[in-house]
């Protein structure tokens, strides 16, 4: 089923930036039409409308498009008066409807039933054309009261650490180690005394041999693990108090009491 969707912009460039988003989300941009407040009365008039002024165009738009709701069609009506553009939209589902909704008030389209409510308490408190004459006209000005206010949030930011690294080094070692040696000594002495048989025994060519042995040192290397060293985090946390300065309007009215030429001041923060 076939549906409109209309959003009123008090600034015509929200309603440019929705009218990029819609097309963006695939809506036809032959289906939107965006319309300055001068030119609306063009855009929205229908055949029927031909002959009737700039209001009544606008008023007979909004009531074919509400329909019976006479109270939506005038609140859309007065407020396309003050709106810089008006954003329609031509869908062809309710959930298409809904998204459309859904991105005119994200980029800024006026809350019309408040608006209309707005307009609804100053009539009622009596703040209407009939009350003053053709002749008399009235000027405001409207002073806007700004407030800073303090946002604190928080970002990660490096504070140092630690780099760990490995190397190997060498250094001098020493031990002491008790070592066995073997000389072989040969002793001649003289002797005289008579031949035994065991001498006999041994009156013969022979040969012998002594071997000598010593002790040398032999190094071997073993490795083992002395120590460990563990790396890691800490996390703590802390409360740190930010102090700055804001700023804010402060509004200042004196009443002029022109009978005795003196001023009373007030002031409004």
């Amino acid at each position: 089923m076939e549906q409109t969707v209309v959003g009123l912009f008090d600034d015509r460039s929200d309603a440019q930036e929705a009218m990029s988003e819609l097309i963006e989300e695939g809506f036809i941009k032959e289906n939107i039409d965006l319309s300055n407040q001068g030119t609306a009365s063009d855009d929205v008039m229908t055949d029927d409308d031909t002959g009737t002024g700039i209001g009544d165009r606008i008023s007979n738009f909004f009531n074919s498009l509400f329909g019976d709701d006479e109270a939506t069609a005038r609140n859309y009506t007065t407020a396309a008066s003050d709106a810089e553009a008006i954003l329609t939209v031509h869908v062809d589902s309710a959930e298409r409807a809904e998204l459309a909704r859904d991105i005119l008030d994200r980029n800024g389209a006026m809350d019309v039933d408040e608006r209309g409510d707005a307009y609804s308490n100053a009539y009622a408190s009596g703040s209407t054309d009939d009350d003053y004459d053709d002749d008399e006209t009235t000027e405001s000005t409207r002073i806007p009261v700004v407030e800073e206010r303090l946002n604190v949030g928080k970002r990660e930011v490096e504070r140092g650490g630690a780099r760990v690294r490995s190397r190997i080094i060498e250094r001098p070692v020493e031990e002491s180690v008790r070592l066995r040696e073997e000389h072989v000594v040969v002793n001649r002495r003289p002797v005289d005394r008579e031949v035994t048989q065991e001498d006999m025994s041994r009156f013969q060519p022979g040969e012998m041999e002594i071997t000598e042995r010593a002790e040398v040192p032999v190094v071997g290397k073993q490795a083992r693990v002395v120590e460990e060293v563990e790396v890691g985090k800490q996390v703590t946390e802390r409360d740190e108090t930010v102090r700055d300065t804001v700023k804010s309007t402060q509004v200042d009215v004196e009443d002029i009491d022109t009978t005795k030429g003196t001023k009373a001041k007030r002031a409004k923060p």
